[in-house]
């Protein structure tokens, strides 16, 4: 394979491009076969990539974004580069497209890949894949987009090249081309670029719909918020229906802002999650939704959260606002840091019954708040261990993105036991404090099954824990695990027994 020059072109005013003799002469149909980058060798934009990689580490860099911005597109890209280095190696690549043009470089095709992304990058990206012959890039004067690349393309290759592309800017490209491929090209693309020639090869987009979004909005874990439901059942609510008007309205604005806060969340730790076993597979980590899309839907989230928030009056906007605060800085900093992680956590979960609490006006022990704590302490710290026993079983020592070491499990063991034994002991405490005496209770004696039912739950979910077969997020494995699921009706069961079993009796 004939190499590309390692090193930026200094001199010129055209977009950067190898000066060394072409590979070998097109010969017949072999014409040079030439790549875009963003959105179609790879499964996403890097510049966008840039920018979110700059501002998850220091924010204030919007700033200078905004003046490099000025200066010009090609002066931007370059200035992130030298800034904001991406793991290369993780980005997510359009395998079929990289499969194919492998097989071309083997049948003794030249491959070009001709990006407006910055010279730095495109090497880098280049070296990865091994089967590029030519790179011809923006260089940070030139920004070598639509019409710039395709009068370097046909400057380079009079004798023709093949353009396999995606966006609207391509179609000059794809004019001066004798061959159009398309990859992943929305509808309007692809008419388009079927109107100059019929594509040589096309690469079908990824399906992007509803099913795709709600896996980006994490739609399974909206399940955590039903918390705010409690304070109406422990308040003797249950057959007040404006207490549960007010509790659906606070559910729905926490569940829009924690959607968007887990989408910030996926753009904080994109590299990390592309190296993660399971986390790879995210919407935003795998490049199936693209960044731009998620800054938008998270953006439309958050808005929508916010507003009910603030219309339901200033006690639960002030709780949704402490909430969405809290994940925040959770996502760009606290996630990192050993335990007090786990005690975020376990707030914002805890944080999550006292909206329920200020969203119906109830009066509810502090016994309970203290036992809630506890109880998501235990579960946790249960997530933690379970990423550092997969850690270990995947030959690493350190959790990606996070401030564990392999050594920390039988710290996390030791302090999951602590934090599942308080728990039992808090709701006793509870139980004989409180709720015994609540007068809503027709047999209050049935809710000494509840300590029974939760330690046989915590209980398998630190026995799985321990063996490695638990889920990244023991609430989210509780959902479909079968065992889980009966005891969570178990419980219910109980509640309602009694609630209601003295009058049954």
């Amino acid at each position: 394979m004939q190499p590309f020059k390692d090193q930026p072109s200094q001199s010129g005013t055209h977009p950067s491009q190898d000066v060394a003799p072409r590979a070998r002469p097109a010969q017949g149909d072999r014409l040079p076969l030439v790549l875009d980058l963003d959105g179609t060798l790879l499964r996403t934009d890097l510049l966008v990539e840039h920018i979110v990689a700059a501002l998850a580490r220091r924010p204030w860099l919007i700033f200078a974004v905004i003046w490099w911005y000025a200066q010009g597109p090609a002066v931007l890209k370059r200035k992130l580069a030298e800034r904001a280095p991406l793991d290369v190696e993780a980005l997510p690549l359009r395998e079929d497209l990289a499969a194919y043009a492998l097989a071309e470089r083997e049948a003794g095709r030249e491959i070009v890949l001709a990006t407006a992304t910055d010279e730095l990058m495109a090497r880098r990206v280049a070296r990865r894949v091994g089967f590029v012959d030519t790179v011809i890039a923006s260089d940070g004067r030139t920004n070598l987009k639509g019409a710039a690349k395709a009068r370097a393309l046909a400057e380079r290759y009079p004798q023709g090249f093949v353009y396999a592309g995606d966006s609207m800017a391509d179609l000059a490209v794809w004019r001066a081309a004798q061959g159009v491929i398309l990859v992943n090209a929305p509808k309007p693309v692809a008419k388009a670029a079927r109107g100059i020639a019929e594509p040589v090869v096309e690469f079908a987009p990824a399906p992007r719909g509803w099913k795709l979004l709600s896996r980006a909005m994490r739609l399974k874990q909206w399940a955590k918020n039903a918390l705010v439901f409690a304070p109406v059942l422990l308040a003797g609510r249950l057959l007040d229906p404006s207490a549960w008007g007010l509790v659906a309205a606070a559910f729905l604005a926490l569940g829009l802002v924690a959607s968007a806060t887990y989408i910030v969340n996926d753009l904080v730790d994109l590299p990390q999650d592309r190296r993660h076993w399971s986390k790879r597979a995210r919407p935003l980590a795998s490049g199936e939704l693209p960044i731009g899309v998620g800054v938008a839907l998270g953006a439309s989230l958050l808005f929508a959260g916010v507003t009910i928030a603030a219309a339901m009056g200033p006690a639960v906007a002030s709780v949704v606002g402490v909430y969405l605060v809290g994940t925040l800085a959770y996502s760009f900093r606290l996630k990192r840091v050993p335990i007090l992680d786990v005690g975020m956590l376990a707030g914002l979960f805890t944080l999550r019954l006292f909206l329920g609490v200020v969203a119906i006006g109830a009066a509810i022990s502090p016994w309970l708040f203290v036992f809630s704590m506890a109880l998501f302490l235990s579960l946790s710290i249960a997530k933690r261990h379970t990423e550092v026993v997969r850690m270990r079983a995947h030959g690493e020592t350190k959790t990606a993105g996070r401030g564990y070491v392999s050594s920390d499990e039988p710290m996390l063991l030791a302090f999951g036991a602590v934090a599942t034994g308080g728990a039992l002991v808090l709701l006793v405490m509870y139980l004989m404090a409180e709720a015994f005496r609540a007068g809503f209770y027709s047999f209050p004696a049935a809710l000494w099954a509840m300590p029974v039912v939760l330690f046989l739950w915590l209980g398998r979910i630190w026995l799985l824990c321990g063996r490695g077969e638990l889920d990244d997020d023991p609430v989210a494995f509780a959902l479909r695990d079968g065992p889980s699921r009966y005891l969570g009706l178990a419980m219910g069961g109980v509640f309602a027994f009694a609630t209601f079993g003295g009058v049954v009796l």
